[in-house]
């Protein structure tokens, strides 16, 4: 469905427009046309297509979607895929939820549209609408403020994922279940993956929107989009360095494992040992050999059984003393 369509001339909001006079402000040099779609369909991006000249396979791709993050050029426009990602709850729960954001930018034109993104960018046209000066750069600047603000939904993500990981640390010094902790990390581990897929696609994309060649639009946009850049950095470092800390908690898991089974192991081996004293003296006197001096012996039996008693005891104090029990 077509959320807005706004022209905007000399940094300033016209109005609001229907689709069909889109062609009108587009062909005026100092005007550019912001379009916002929302799970299109088939006919309303065919529509876009003829108003804004788009190219057939980038239209392709928007129309089918699940497309890897890029940006591409084509003659005097951009066409980017950018993947929007939320966490949702679910009976106690978080999940991802992987949108797709595909912009089209142009000289007098910003096309953007949604697939499965709830989040719009409202909060996007405000921003750009505050700052005039900066809107009079036309499309190249609101195409940078549609990714800036698709980059920065990351940063909230990684800080749930980042609290999701400490709980699970605390539970594996807790000792809690070695299995539930173990499944916990390797969704965890799913997830940084998928905000991965996200993330990196992208920092060779916008990489090329501020050094060397960069594109007719986003011309005198250098510095905007190295921000942009940036932010995808810190967000690649910290996302890695938060994968790596999952395979060291998985590591730390089965060694807590290991560690367990010994001491479970060293305890069965000390009671082993305490019952097999007094089995080995029990056996010794129930062989029912004639000739045994103990068995006519008066104190023969309380000194066997004082035996068994007087061993364990300095068993049991040695184990105690070891850890073992």
């Amino acid at each position: 469905m077509l959320v807005s369509c706004v022209a905007y001339q000399d940094g300033k909001r016209l109005g609001d427009i229907k689709p069909e006079e889109i062609g009108q402000y587009v062909r005026r040099p100092e005007c550019f046309v912001w379009v916002a779609l929302k799970d299109p369909l088939p006919g309303e991006l065919a529509a876009m297509q003829n108003e804004f000249d788009l190219h057939e396979l980038a239209v392709e791709d928007a129309r089918q979607g699940h497309q890897r993050p890029k940006i591409e050029e084509y003659s005097d426009s951009l066409f980017a895929v950018l993947h929007n990602t939320e966490v949702v709850r679910t009976n106690g729960d978080s999940e991802l939820k992987i949108g797709e954001v595909d912009l089209f930018a142009g000289k007098n034109f910003v096309l953007s549209v949604r697939n499965n993104a709830e989040p719009g960018f409202r909060e996007v046209r405000a921003r750009c609408e505050r700052e005039p000066e900066l809107l009079k750069l036309g499309s190249g600047f609101v195409f940078y403020a549609l990714i800036d603000a698709v980059v920065d939904r990351y940063f909230p993500v990684l800080d749930v994922l980042e609290g999701e990981l400490e709980n699970v640390e605390e539970r594996i010094f807790a000792g809690s279940s070695a299995r539930a902790n173990v499944e916990a990390l390797y969704v965890l581990k799913q997830k940084l993956m998928t905000l991965q897929h996200a993330v990196t696609p992208l920092l060779e994309a916008v990489g090329k929107l501020y050094g060397g060649r960069v594109p007719q639009v986003c011309t005198g946009m250098s510095e905007y989009y190295r921000d942009v850049y940036d932010h995808l950095v810190r967000i690649n470092q910290s996302m890695n360095a938060q994968r790596e800390m999952v395979v060291t908690a998985i590591s730390v898991n089965l060694s807590m494992i290991t560690l367990q089974e010994n001491e479970t192991t060293k305890r069965l081996a000390a009671y082993a040992a305490l019952v097999a004293v007094p089995t080995m003296i029990a056996g010794i006197y129930g062989m029912n050999f004639k000739h045994m001096p103990e068995l006519d012996w008066q104190l023969g039996y309380p000194l066997a059984v004082g035996s068994m008693a007087v061993i364990d005891f300095i068993l049991f104090f040695r184990f105690r003393k070891a850890g073992w029990l």
